[in-house]
């Protein structure tokens, strides 16, 4: 197929990038560089089978491919937050650029939503079918109710044109080709372990985050662009091993070898407490098993930041 990945310069979308090119595939990159790298892609542009196309996500684009994968959004805090009117844009209007390519050519689309349409969860682990604790006036609200709304705009297009569609919710997921300054926890700590800074924790620590290796979100989204039935989602895609951050943290000093210490900081405003996919969905529908244990995943991860620090 032809497939156009928005946000393909990404942190998941160069990832994807390379499966896909693997699974012989024709890539169309759509980036603006906002948040992407063009390091990220610069080993594929010997590859006749790939494309980049500098584009905002927000402006109209007119496109041919087989297949869309919509990953086109600022997703760490720092820079969601930089700009969140911008961020906003990114989300509603991207989604209706999207999919009226979507429309006009009658093909499917995966769009990757995210584990913040819960919000700070009250229910524990987190299934699809829980609608969230978002709050709507927040400095995350940004985000979380522009990945919310997109969602919205997304299942309407199915209703109300019969789009072929599917939605995936990442949890946090981490590896090579994350910006060392994104401000995600585990390049935050891996960054301030290498260089023996201070690792700052948020709050005293006690939250919990489970974390997901790239290569298996790559698995499941592959999982579902091949699934055959007319499954939509949301379907929660990551690890469903959960970690408290101040562990997190000791894990991560101990396998970079350093000697930083662990510093807290103040609990930013509506951080989550508790975050945990319940992955009974993706894995009686998409066969979705995660297989790299955090160990493994934290030292190809921390291998690649020794490489671009």
């Amino acid at each position: 197929m032809i497939i156009l990945i928005t946000g393909g310069a990404g942190f998941i979308g160069s990832n994807l990038c390379e499966r896909l090119l693997n699974l012989g595939h024709e890539v169309l990159c759509m980036d603006n560089f906002y948040t992407g790298s063009k390091a990220n892609i610069e080993r594929f542009l010997g590859n006749a089978k790939f494309e980049v196309i500098r584009h905002d996500i927000s402006e109209p684009f007119n496109i041919e491919a087989d297949f869309i994968i919509n990953l086109a959004c600022p997703a760490s805090v720092p820079h969601y937050q930089k700009d969140p009117l911008k961020t906003m844009k990114d989300n509603v209007y991207g989604i209706f650029n999207v999919m009226e390519n979507v429309r006009r050519l009658n093909i499917p689309v995966l769009h990757t939503s995210t584990s913040e349409v819960y919000g700070s969860p009250s229910v524990h682990p987190q299934p699809e079918t829980y609608n969230g604790n978002v709050n709507p006036t927040s400095v995350r609200s940004c985000y979380d109710e522009g990945k919310r709304a997109a969602e919205t705009i997304i299942f309407d297009y199915h209703r109300q044109y019969g789009a072929d569609t599917r939605v995936v919710r990442v949890f946090n997921t981490y590896g090579p080709n994350m910006l060392e300054n994104d401000g995600r926890v585990v390049s935050n700590f891996i960054v301030q372990a290498l260089k023996g800074e201070d690792v700052t924790v948020y709050g005293d620590g006690k939250q919990t985050r489970s974390f997901c290796y790239i290569s298996d979100l790559i698995d499941g989204i592959i999982l579902f662009i091949d699934n055959k039935s007319d499954f939509t989602g949301p379907v929660n895609l990551g690890n469903n091993y959960e970690f408290t951050i101040i562990d997190f943290a000791k894990l991560v000093i101990s396998l970079v070898g350093s000697k930083s210490k662990i510093k807290s900081v103040e609990l930013p405003k509506d951080d989550p407490i508790r975050r945990n996919p319940d992955l009974t969905l993706a894995k009686n529908i998409l066969g979705y098993n995660p297989k790299i244990n955090i160990e493994e995943g934290l030292k190809k991860t921390i291998e690649y930041f020794e490489r671009v620090i």
